[in-house]
Formats: C-alpha cells, structure tokens, sequence
C-alpha cells in the first residue's frame, strides 16, 4: 500500500510539473529569468523621438522563445565583457497606434494595420554596455532615423565598427536577425509568423 501511495504521490508530482512548462508562444518578463540586463526602457519615458511616454511602466515583456534566445545572447556578451542595455521590447497593438497618431509616417514607426514584430513579441531594440555600464559607442544614438543608422553605413572610425559587428555577430549566431536600417533592432529569426498582440502588463 505504501509503494502504490508512494507512486501516486510521484504520479501527481510529475504531472503538476508538466502542466506549469512555459509555453514558447507565451509571454513572459525578461527580469523573471535574468537580472544580467540593464533596461532603458525609452517609450516610458519622453526620452525618445515622439518626445512622449507610450507606456504607463517600464518592463520588458516577450515570448518565451525571444527570451531563451534573448538570454543565451547576453550569456555570450558576459563572456566578452558585456551586457545588453534594452530600449524597448514587447509593444502592444494599442500602443502601435498611440504611436502612429503621433508620427502616423511609416518611415518611423510601422504602421498599426500590419503591426511590427515588436507587437508580436519577438522584436527588441538594444545596445551594448561595458563593465562598469557604460554604452559603446555605436556612431548614432537609439531611435536615430538616418543613414549613419543603416548596417551598410561604413563611414565610421574602426572601434565604432567593431562595436556594430559584435552586436550584430551574436545576435546572430543566437537567432535574431537584424534590420537593415537600424542597428539596434533586432527580431528573433520566424517572430513574422506569430499572431499580433494587445496584451498589457501590470505597473506595480
């Protein structure tokens, strides 16, 4: 009797596991499985280029799949030296929009009847830090709409190069997949193919 109650005691146990897996498709928040991030979360604040806050708190959600990748990435920046600094993550649908009433052009901000990969979670925007937290240097700041912001841009020093071609290599080799256009942005490789998203989190 002992044993049988020993093995349905097991048998539930297992079970209880299985049911709480996290889904890749789900979304979750970065801070739940890593604190080796710096956030900068720019669209909670008015430091950005709408010159307006978009989020009511800051917080980096994302599918679980984008957050595995995303953390196996920063794993290999460590090893170098380095962390990811994150600007935005996770963006709701209705913030899409909020967004586009301010600067309703599709050459700054996608337009909310497509959605970006951002809406989908499974788009970040992010940089690199040294050590004692300081930004390399990358040539433009975050959100800078010009060609100096382009991948192809080569009409920089060599050390600013060099940064660009180390965020870009581990990105990669983990992946995520870059924008031509803006060096900071890159989405996890298939992200296109899920289901645009309103959800939104809780502010504390």
């Amino acid at each position: 009797m002992k044993t049988i109650f020993s093995f349905v005691c097991f048998f539930f146990a297992v079970s209880l596991q299985a049911q709480t897996v996290v889904a890749d498709s789900t979304f979750v928040n970065l801070k739940e499985y890593s604190q080796d991030f710096v956030l900068d979360m720019k669209y909670a604040t008015t430091d950005n280029f709408l010159k307006a806050k978009v989020y009511e708190c800051e917080a980096c959600y994302l599918r679980f799949k984008t957050i595995k990748a995303l953390v196996e990435a920063n794993n290999d920046f460590i090893r170098k030296g380095y962390r990811i600094k994150i600007f935005d993550c996770y963006r709701p649908l209705d913030v899409q929009k909020k967004m586009w009433k301010i600067v309703p052009d599709a050459n700054y901000v996608a337009n909310p009847a497509r959605g970006s990969i951002h809406n989908r979670g499974g788009a970040v925007d992010i940089t690199l830090v040294d050590e004692t937290g300081t930004a390399l240097d990358m040539g433009t700041s975050f959100d800078f709409f010009g060609p100096e912001s382009g991948h192809d841009f080569k009409e920089f020093a060599k050390p600013i190069l060099k940064n660009r071609k180390l965020l870009k290599k581990i990105m990669l080799r983990n992946g995520f997949e870059s924008f031509d256009s803006e060096w900071w942005h890159y989405n996890l490789e298939g992200a296109k193919k899920d289901k645009l998203s309103n959800f939104n989190w809780q502010c504390n």
